[in-house]
């Protein structure tokens, strides 16, 4: 089985990919690994060298990534600061890629702003004009059923997954992009965005809607 290298988001164990880990282990044959970081705790080079040596340790000669949220753009600093990894394709689901409004109106209380970590200060508490300039295929999920905290927080006027607008998933340079109407943590337990994750794995295109 080929493995796929899974990264959490903000306040994540890593378990909430068991929905995923099964889809794609029985339907397309991919073996779901999970890295675990603290996103309160943990700077992101630290996390970008776990993250390094976490794959280094699978020893395979082809490896794929999916990150949901921050954990997207974990995997982006990943590729930035260590491109030698084994050849595969990414998804990113529900990862802001721009910047996250929620994120900066959630920083503005002091005691939330501190269980954040510097992870999300240096990735998310700032625009940031992110381009995929890698020479693997990116693929990008975005939510549109607005359920979460985060739209009372951002006061979305467009589409967005409750946490994250679908604009601030887009990134120049992606291979695809695909818009679900599922919520932010919906994208991680629902089926068909698991298949969508499973479709572009395979053939590096989301399935036809």
């Amino acid at each position: 089985m080929i493995p796929v290298v899974y990264v959490h988001g903000l306040w994540m164990p890593g378990d909430e990919s068991v929905v995923l880990r099964h889809r794609l282990g029985q339907e397309f044959g991919y073996n779901l690994h999970s890295f675990r970081y603290s996103t309160a705790f943990s700077s992101l080079e630290t996390t970008t060298e776990r993250l390094a040596a976490f794959v280094a340790d699978l020893g395979a000669p082809q490896v794929h990534f999916v990150g949901h949220s921050l954990g997207g753009l974990i995997i982006y600093r990943l590729l930035e600061r260590f491109p030698e990894q084994p050849p595969g394709r990414v998804v990113f689901m529900g990862t802001p890629c721009v910047a996250s409004r929620a994120a900066e109106q959630a920083a503005r209380f002091a005691p939330v702003a501190q269980l954040m970590g510097p992870v999300v200060a240096h990735e998310l508490l700032q625009r940031r004009e992110r381009h995929w300039t890698q020479p693997r295929e990116l693929g990008i999920i975005a939510g549109s059923q607005p359920l979460g905290v985060g739209q009372l927080l951002a006061q979305f006027s467009e589409d967005n997954d409750g946490t994250v607008a679908v604009s601030e998933t887009r990134m120049p340079g992606a291979t695809d992009h695909l818009v679900l109407p599922v919520s932010h943590l919906g994208l991680l337990m629902s089926a068909d965005a698991a298949r969508q994750v499973g479709r572009f794995l395979h053939e590096g295109r989301f399935a036809l809607r």
